[in-house]
């Protein structure tokens, strides 16, 4: 994925939280000098991982299978070993209009998916076996907005704006956006996207960036390569 291309999204990103009222934290304007310059002051941030991520796992098809994240918020593992601390995260996520983020499932992280605005958010759901592998004939039970909703494997669930649905571990979900581009927001457990995502097929969580252009602004996934 060209440099250029994440730029370009990032700008986009910006202009369609706005337009529901919703503003990015200030680190999110960080540039890469200022983030290098303030190494030890930004740890907190740099080492939860916070702020930009845009993924096309790795598949080079960003407008086909593609999802932008920023993270705001995120605890420690550490912390849910000891039953204490920050034990929750924070994204907020788009997913464009026909743009699949693939099936997979998570070990620890259990989440609320909620559609903050846009337009119909469509997830494809499925139990784990006994293996942790997608189950096609289970049962869906899933929470949604506090109502538990039992459907057929491989049901898609249909998100109006306003709406959300709870996924624990272990429950295989693909998404995609109906109608026009969503705002997702995303309530979890603490998150760690380098060991939690299991894919269904072999593919890979992060892009691999082709330097076309300075980044206006660096992905978690650009942490250790330009600031260590």
């Amino acid at each position: 994925m060209k440099r250029s291309r994440v730029n370009e999204i990032i700008r986009e990103a910006d202009a369609f939280f706005r337009s529901f009222g919703y503003v990015l934290p200030p680190f999110a304007w960080l540039s890469p000098q200022e983030m290098r310059e303030r190494r030890q002051e930004i740890a907190g941030i740099t080492e939860a991982r916070l702020g930009w991520d845009v993924t096309d796992y790795g598949e080079g098809r960003f407008d086909e299978l593609g999802l932008f994240l920023f993270t705001v918020r995120n605890g420690r593992a550490e912390d849910l070993t000891r039953g204490r601390g920050m034990l929750y995260a924070e994204k907020a996520m788009i997913t464009r209009k026909d743009q699949l983020s693939p099936m997979h499932r998570h070990v620890v992280k259990a989440e609320d998916i909620i559609n903050r605005g846009g337009g119909t958010l469509v997830i494809e759901l499925f139990m784990s076996d006994a293996r942790g592998d997608v189950d096609e004939s289970a049962e869906v039970v899933v929470p949604t907005d506090g109502i538990l909703r039992r459907m057929p494997a491989g049901s898609h669930l249909k998100l109006m704006p306003g709406e959300s649905v709870t996924l624990m571990p272990g429950v295989w979900h693909a998404f995609w956006a109906e109608n026009a581009d969503v705002f997702i927001g995303e309530v979890s457990t603490v998150n760690d996207d380098a060991t939690d995502n299991v894919f269904r097929e072999p593919i890979g969580r992060f892009s691999t960036i082709e330097e076309d252009e300075p980044p206006v602004h660096l992905l978690v996934s650009d942490y250790e390569r330009f600031l260590d």
